[in-house]
């Protein structure tokens, strides 16, 4: 970056690192400059947060309910199992 102005495709390539916060300080200072001024590129960026935020969410539901659903039955008989293959 630093080449004059920061078109929407340079932003999209840095979004994911721009979203955790590894991106070095000029080059954060450089798109936030982007996003301040690009109202595109700005609604991308919360759709990408957002969508990252929805996936995350899903799964942490999928996880306890599929260990919800589990008869407890079925866990010992497991666990029995792979202590019995370690033996």
């Amino acid at each position: 970056m630093g080449y004059g102005e920061m078109t929407c495709e340079q932003f999209i390539a840095f979004l994911d690192e721009y979203q955790d916060g590894a991106v070095l300080p000029a080059a954060r200072a450089e798109l936030d400059a982007h996003v301040t001024r690009c109202a595109n590129s700005k609604r991308y960026a919360e759709s990408y947060r957002s969508t990252i935020e929805l996936a995350r969410s899903a799964w942490n539901d999928a996880d306890e309910a599929s260990a919800a659903d589990v008869p407890e039955a079925l866990v010992r008989a497991i666990l029995t199992a792979q202590r019995r293959a370690k033996s």
